[in-house]
């Protein structure tokens, strides 16, 4: 078995050596952000950590509760195959609701839609569960667009540095990883404070009905549920709202089919868009597929008689994203993002086909913690390129587009039993593709900056949404 503590001492070194260069450097060059800034970005960091909290908490549990309460495998996989289902299909729509009636409201529906999903938790019950995981899809598809989207406009509206968005994301991907490992500890801690009963004190076991529960693996989605509440009620006191397309009115079916449509049109008809849907899809994709097999993978390392050490594993893995999000505000001081991106994607393919091609477990191990450097550079860089290229209008509406093709990935390896090695071979080449992309889409940026004359660099494409769609 690797030793894995030793991996992880090394990589809080690595992550504290380029936190101690980044500070120091932003200290020698004086280059103080203003204070509006900073007020600004702690005011959306705030609710980041508190909904991405709520969000940490309950993942290591759902699985566990589900099993606790009696399903088997086979149920517990249609329930989840619910949740990345209804995350394509309604999440959709619910990005371009978000655009026309105002991001923040539906910041506060994913408060209240997720919330919802956790108190669904407590019913023993499989077709409540299922309308927890119908809930939580379409939670999940706001958590990842209307926030972002909200960011954007805000940081635009107020006129601050384009470059500056970059540093919003990579201190946005860095604390997500200490709320993480914090979320994981705060949830174990939660979870055997008492058993799982249900309200008359019987455990499953001695219950004669499903009814409703309490303890165990139920109390991280009641945590869950109070740093949500913070959260929600934050965003309705500080922040502001703001919109895609013209706000007001009543919407019809019509409306939104024309919204989806012309979403759809942008991405088809403008080469950069497309290009930066396929490369999220391909690489997000591939970290979905990951999260599922990194078990199976290093499990038989720990022999019949062991057990990995999953904590300390996870943390590793954080603490490497950590580096990789450190790292990246390290190369974007000397580098352009999209140049970082090419280099980002091609190790992360490499390091994932290390699995097909080695046993070593230590070796295997070790490009795990690589491609969590590659995420932890990932998000902040594709953040900020969408940020440029995506028109503010539909920007909600394209997110989520988006997210279509990766609900269609994770639904095909939730359904698909492949081997293992099989499974890396898939990632590798998704990112390998996605690789590929981000040269193209260099490429295709360059081209148009020049055709431009040089001005302005990679700027925003949606800029003259009325050409895309010619």
């Amino acid at each position: 078995m690797p030793n894995f503590l030793f991996y992880f001492l090394i990589l809080c070194c690595g992550t504290g050596f380029l936190v101690h260069k980044n500070w120091t450097a932003k200290e020698s060059s004086g280059s103080s952000r203003p204070v509006d800034f900073k007020k600004f970005q702690k005011n959306y960091l705030f609710v980041y950590f508190c909904v991405m909290a709520g969000d940490w908490l309950q993942g290591p549990y759902v699985y566990a509760l589900y099993s606790s309460y009696g399903f088997d495998q086979h149920d517990i996989a249609v329930l989840f195959v619910a949740g990345f289902g209804s995350s394509m299909i309604f999440g959709t729509f619910i990005g371009s609701l978000a655009d026309r009636f105002g991001r923040k409201k539906f910041c506060l529906l994913y408060i209240v839609t997720y919330i919802a999903s956790c108190l669904t938790k407590h019913v023993n019950s499989y077709s409540v569960l299922m309308l927890g995981r119908l809930l939580g899809g379409v939670a999940t598809s706001l958590l990842f667009s209307v926030f972002d989207a909200w960011m954007i406009n805000e940081h635009n509206a107020r006129s601050f540095e384009g470059a500056w968005i970059g540093e919003t994301f990579a201190t946005a991907i860095f604390g997500n990883s200490c709320v993480a490992i914090a979320a994981g500890l705060v949830a174990n801690f939660a979870s055997e404070i008492a058993p799982l009963k249900n309200l008359r004190g019987e455990d499953f076991a001695t219950s004669n009905d499903g009814g409703v529960f309490k303890g165990g693996f139920c109390a991280p989605f009641d945590v869950a549920i109070l740093v949500l509440t913070l959260g929600g009620a934050y965003i309705q006191n500080n922040w502001g709202e703001n919109f895609g397309h013209s706000s007001g009115g009543s919407v019809g079916a019509d409306d939104t089919i024309k919204v989806l449509k012309k979403g759809f049109d942008s991405i088809v008809y403008n080469p950069s868009i497309l290009l930066c849907g396929m490369i999220s899809s391909l690489f997000e994709g591939s970290m979905f597929t990951f999260v599922f097999m990194w078990t199976p993978a290093l499990q038989p390392s720990a022999g019949e008689d062991e057990t990995l050490p999953f904590g300390l594993i996870f943390a590793a893995f954080m603490v490497a994203c950590m580096a990789g999000s450190s790292l990246f505000t390290v190369l974007s001081k000397s580098l352009p993002i999209e140049e970082i991106s090419k280099y980002t994607f091609v190790v992360a393919a490499l390091s994932l086909f290390v699995p097909v091609i080695t046993t070593s477990y230590n070796l295997i191990f070790v490009g795990f913690l690589v491609f969590e450097g590659c995420v932890g550079m990932y998000f902040p860089a594709m953040g900020t390129l969408k940020s440029k290229i995506v028109p503010e209008s539909q920007r909600s509406t394209i997110y989520n587009i988006f997210r279509v093709p990766l609900n269609v990935i994770v639904l095909g390896v939730l359904l698909t039993k492949m081997e293992m090695s099989t499974a890396f071979f898939c990632c590798s080449a998704m990112l390998a593709t996605a690789a590929a992309c981000q040269f193209k889409l260099v490429a295709v940026l360059k081209e148009k900056d020049d055709s431009k004359g040089g001005e302005g660099g990679a700027v925003d494409e949606g800029g003259d949404e009325e050409s895309l769609l010619h």
